[in-house]
């Protein structure tokens, strides 16, 4: 049985502060509110913390580093031509996580073991303004989990009450705060005007409970969901990496039963579904972190976007069994899609062709525009 881990920013135990960035008064909000020792770094100049990566990634997790963000917040998911995208768009709010899944693929895509998050929000914010005032009227889907999780800093942060209001006066866009953990407590309270939604990655109990440390359980993040519905937001769930592992087939259909009995249907905005996918790097890095896991000694092949995954017939056989089970629970406006696959899964496990629809882009929209 998994226990909850609680406040995933508790394991944070010391801040290193860009010197250029102390005197913003985000800065000092951060500092005050977090009560750790503070380190002041240089420009350029490194947190200093024991070991080499990725080896010393563990340690690493206790350091958040409050700097400047010097190059873009806001560009599109770096999506492959080869497999079909949701045109999301990524709000870069910092780099790193405190909680530590297994299969997290930002231990071979980062090159440093601290967690950094970006202080310089005025920049942040004029940023979307010029995207906003440049779009012509296009519509955007807005998350901020690709490098980070979106809710496991906002103890110390705050950052999301500042995203949720600013979103409120957005007709055209929508922002996702996807999550791990439970810390919804700054969400409360605050007129979203049904502009942002507020999503979980979910997955079967035994991967949750071996895989997914420092994270909430999943009755916190459906009792999290269900109080997220009943403050008016929308919600999604992300059943991304789904793995193969024994009793699958019965774990995913007892999350989903879960997911269904806690959480309103007609809330969902959309469930996507995604097989673990991972660059070749992190098997290594990973294995080596974490002996005990064995998910990475299935049989893997090489993608078309350089990174290993199942078989398409063994990823087709999961994506049935969890798709055909979502149908009998899902409202008829909640959009289940596949992230990142090709047309013809789509085909195989749906019955139809995305152009059939209008495309997963405007698939997504309607969702949300309802």
């Amino acid at each position: 049985m998994k226990t909850g881990y609680g406040n995933p920013a508790r394991y944070i135990t010391e801040l290193h502060v860009e010197e250029s960035c102390l005197q913003l008064p985000y800065t000092q909000e951060i500092i005050a509110r977090s009560g750790l020792p503070v380190h002041i770094l240089q420009e350029n100049v490194d947190p200093d913390i024991p070991g080499r990566y990725p080896d010393n990634l563990t340690q690493g997790k206790h350091h958040l580093m409050l700097t400047k963000n010097r190059g873009t917040f806001f560009k599109p998911c770096p999506a492959t031509k080869q497999y079909r995208c949701c045109d999301y768009q990524v709000l870069n709010i910092g780099m790193g996580c405190p909680m530590d899944c297994v299969y997290c693929i930002l231990q071979a895509y980062l090159n440093n073991p601290w967690i950094s998050f970006f202080v310089n929000i005025d920049d942040l914010f004029a940023e979307l303004d010029q995207a906003f005032a440049a779009s012509d009227g296009a519509f955007f889907r807005i998350g901020t989990g690709e490098f980070t999780d979106s809710l496991a800093l906002d103890s110390l942060t705050g950052l999301s009450r500042r995203l949720v209001e600013y979103m409120s006066r957005k007709k055209s866009a929508v922002l996702e705060l996807k999550t791990k953990s439970n810390m919804i407590d700054n969400l409360n309270g605050l007129d979203h005007k049904g502009r942002t939604v507020v999503a979980w990655s979910l997955n079967s109990p035994s991967v949750m409970a071996a895989e997914e440390i420092r994270t909430a359980t999943l009755d916190e993040r459906l009792a999290a969901a269900a109080q997220c519905a009943d403050w008016g937001y929308r919600l999604a769930f992300h059943f991304d990496p789904i793995i193969y592992h024994e009793g699958w087939q019965d774990g995913y259909r007892q999350t989903i039963k879960k997911l269904f009995s806690r959480v309103p249907a007609d809330q969902i905005a959309w469930i996507s579904l995604g097989a673990l996918r991972y660059l070749p790097a992190l098997k290594n890095i990973a294995t080596d972190r974490f002996p005990q896991s064995r998910f990475f000694y299935e049989e893997f092949i090489d993608g078309l976007d350089g990174k290993s995954r199942y078989f398409r017939s063994r990823r087709v056989a999961m994506y049935k069994v969890i798709a055909d089970e979502l149908a009998g629970y899902v409202a008829p406006k909640t959009c289940v899609y596949f992230c990142m696959e090709n047309d013809a899964v789509w085909q195989e496990v749906f019955g139809f062709s995305l152009e059939d629809r209008g495309g997963l882009p405007s698939m997504l929209d309607g969702s949300v525009n309802r």
